[in-house]
């Protein structure tokens, strides 16, 4: 039976509509899990989705809040960056059991749950969600070439809409091929802040240290307003989508054995990826404290001050360069993943198909031309505050994908025999409860100025 097409068993029929096409149809269930191969190769089909959700969780606003909270409070917030993680996996494990336990991605569940109306305020709110991402890529990108290559940021942001011909191409040849680039990629991002990191050659008693959560969180002001910025950043909504549509690249089948295993490995593969995300932002806020914090330098937030202060701090011309390319190399991975969420999205609420090259090109476009005003008017400070923004309209979508995903998974009618544990559904709800409120608050900083 050919699993590409509509009639993929869901567990439970209680949705208010069918389940229509399959998600990202072009390529589901198309990476083959061998029934009689060995566990670990059974795992091994299914690594891969994981390292494109991460992706998500290494954007360039996370970098601006890590410099910030390095660079201010030395190593004290790896704390904070290891509790929003452990919230993320929580959130994403779910993503994965929604595809798996209903045979929809998260936008397909939202359109067959939902009346009319509301399923197209939550598509409008995913699509917002999907712009102001593909914002922070646009900006990342282009500051990454103006200091890597000297292109200034208004012809970096031009430029980076040429980028829609790799998706395109990378497509074509297949999805294990995409998952191979993107996790090529997040390698060498990982060799470039090693690299930079053995060169700053940070206190690591105080980086064990700083894992460890400290009463200075509660008391210092300051201290708190950062940790609730990376823990309030940490979600984004467009990865729920993202994921809840990838994982269905497997032919896991369609019997409760089947799809339990493949719930057990879909959720090691995005744990041990969101582990490998953690270390990429960690990285980032040793790097700050120890080039910056013990340095003097406490107030470093900008990635072009970043930049320009590692080679006189650290001595060496490699170390801005590597920054430079690992922030390009954000930059070309989101611009896969960014695609391929929209598309879901798209898809999944109004069941309208787009080829991708159109799709990237039209959200490509809505993001580039206030980024091109902007830098042009205002230059690289504009781009700065430009970078905020996308994150609060990111933390302003975010209860949007979340409410749904966690209410979804809590219900045996729509999920049957894969329904998450009471105790999942809690420590999600308190998780998505804090997020919120965190999101909220950041909002309304933002806008008290």
């Amino acid at each position: 039976m050919d699993q590409r097409v509509s009639d993929i068993e869901p567990s439970h029929g209680h949705w208010r509509l069918g389940r229509g096409e399959a998600s990202l149809a072009d390529v589901h269930a198309t990476v083959s899990v061998k029934k009689g191969g060995s566990y670990w190769s059974r795992l091994f089909a299914f690594m891969g989705p994981g390292y494109l959700v991460a992706v998500g969780y290494m954007d360039p606003g996370n970098w601006a809040t890590s410099l910030a909270g390095g660079s201010k409070f030395g190593y004290a917030l790896l704390f904070v960056a290891l509790l929003s993680n452990v919230m993320a996996i929580v959130l994403q494990s779910l993503a994965a059991r929604l595809a798996i336990g209903s045979g929809r991605d998260l936008a397909q569940a939202c359109r067959d749950a939902y009346p009319k109306p509301v399923a197209i305020v939550l598509w409008i709110m995913a699509e917002l969600a999907i712009v102001a991402t593909d914002l922070a890529e646009v900006i990342g990108t282009a500051i990454g070439l103006n200091l890597l290559f000297g292109i200034p940021l208004e012809l970096g942001v031009l430029l980076t809409s040429l980028d829609v011909f790799l998706v395109l191409y990378l497509q074509k040849l297949g999805f294990r091929v995409v998952e191979a680039f993107i996790i090529g990629i997040l390698l060498i991002i990982a060799a470039c802040f090693g690299l930079q990191i053995v060169m700053a050659n940070p206190d690591w008693s105080a980086v064990v240290k700083g894992f460890a959560p400290t009463t200075d969180l509660v008391t210092n002001p300051d201290m708190l307003y950062l940790a609730l910025g990376i823990i309030g950043a940490t979600v984004m909504p467009h990865n729920l989508y993202l994921h809840s549509g990838i994982v269905q690249t497997r032919a896991y089948g369609t019997a409760v054995e089947d799809r339990r295993e493949a719930l057990k490995f879909a959720t090691i593969d995005s744990t041990v990826a969101l582990m490998f995300a953690l270390t990429i932002n960690a990285s980032i806020l040793i790097l700050a404290a120890a080039a910056f914090h013990t340095t003097g330098r406490h107030d470093v937030a900008e990635l072009g001050d970043a930049h320009t202060l590692l080679n006189p701090i650290l001595g060496s011309a490699l170390a801005p360069t590597l920054f430079a390319i690992a922030l390009i190399g954000c930059g070309l991975n989101s611009t896969v993943t960014a695609t391929m969420a929209g598309q879901i999205v798209m898809e999944g609420f109004i069941a309208i198909r787009l080829q991708p090259w159109l799709r990237r090109l039209v959200t490509r476009l809505i993001a580039i031309v206030p980024a091109a005003v902007v830098t042009i008017w205002y230059g690289e400070s504009g781009t700065s505050k430009l970078l905020i923004l996308s994150q609060v309209a990111l933390s302003l979508q975010l209860p949007f994908a979340v409410v749904p995903l966690v209410t979804f998974t809590a219900s045996r009618r729509k999920l049957g025999a894969l329904v998450a544990p009471r105790w999942l559904t809690a420590s999600a709800a308190l998780i998505a409860a804090v997020l919120v409120a965190l999101n909220i608050k950041l909002i309304v900083d933002f806008v008290a100025g």
